[in-house]
């Protein structure tokens, strides 16, 4: 039997410890809109496509955005992660906190998203205490999943081997990297698909724990 207590989880943040699909994410894109409008002089629907398609091409607008607009980062993320009334807006599971307690192994989060942001969720969801370690997007040097180098970058700064980590996330990119590095993965979607990259597929992260001997 593995030992799970020797493993460690790499949590992604959103769509996959909190849905954002129905306040976080509209929130951001509109601000994102705003924001390409705003600097690049474009109206809101030549906005609204560059957003889209830096975001299909490279898995983050904010690295379309840097190489071919020299946008900076820290001032980009800054404005487009400002929120009225976060704690209203984000939407969690019952239980989370009591399944990360439950789960063996250390936890680390590893999100696209800044470290402000990152930080407040966690904390509004009183789960920042069940991670040892917070990688946003700043700490991964800008280099966002499904980018090789951002994963690289972690283990190296946790001196990680990349068969001890096992990687939750919502996003098929983001795991098929993590499974060309040797890492074993776990899609939370609704999905009824099994791509070969994916080594467990759960509709809901509450069951992770009761499916661990499946990994």
């Amino acid at each position: 039997m593995q030992n799970f207590a020797s493993l460690v989880w790499l949590f992604d943040l959103d769509n996959t410890l909190h849905d954002a699909r129905p306040h976080v994410f509209p929130h951001i894109n509109r601000a994102m809109v705003e924001y390409i409008r705003n600097h690049l002089g474009v109206d809101e629907n030549e906005a609204t496509r560059i957003r889209q398609h830096y975001w299909q091409l490279y898995g983050a607008t904010l690295l379309g955005l840097m190489r071919h607009h020299g946008t900076d980062p820290r001032h980009f993320l800054w404005h487009t992660h400002q929120f009225p009334d976060l704690k209203r807006m984000l939407v969690f599971e019952r239980g989370l906190k009591a399944m990360l307690r439950r789960l063996p192994g250390r936890k680390i989060l590893f999100s696209n998203a800044p470290l402000h942001y990152s930080e407040a969720v966690l904390e509004l969801a009183g789960v920042r205490a069940c991670f040892a370690a917070v990688y946003s997007v700043e700490r991964l040097r800008f280099q966002p999943k499904p980018a090789v180098g951002g994963f690289r970058h972690l283990l190296h700064s946790e001196r990680l081997a990349a068969h001890r980590c096992i990687l939750v996330e919502d996003s098929l990119a983001n795991l098929q990297t993590a499974k060309q590095l040797g890492m074993q993965t776990v899609w939370v979607s609704s999905s009824t698909r099994q791509p070969p990259f994916v080594d467990l597929r759960l509709v809901s992260i509450l069951d992770l724990p009761r499916h661990l001997q499946r990994l």
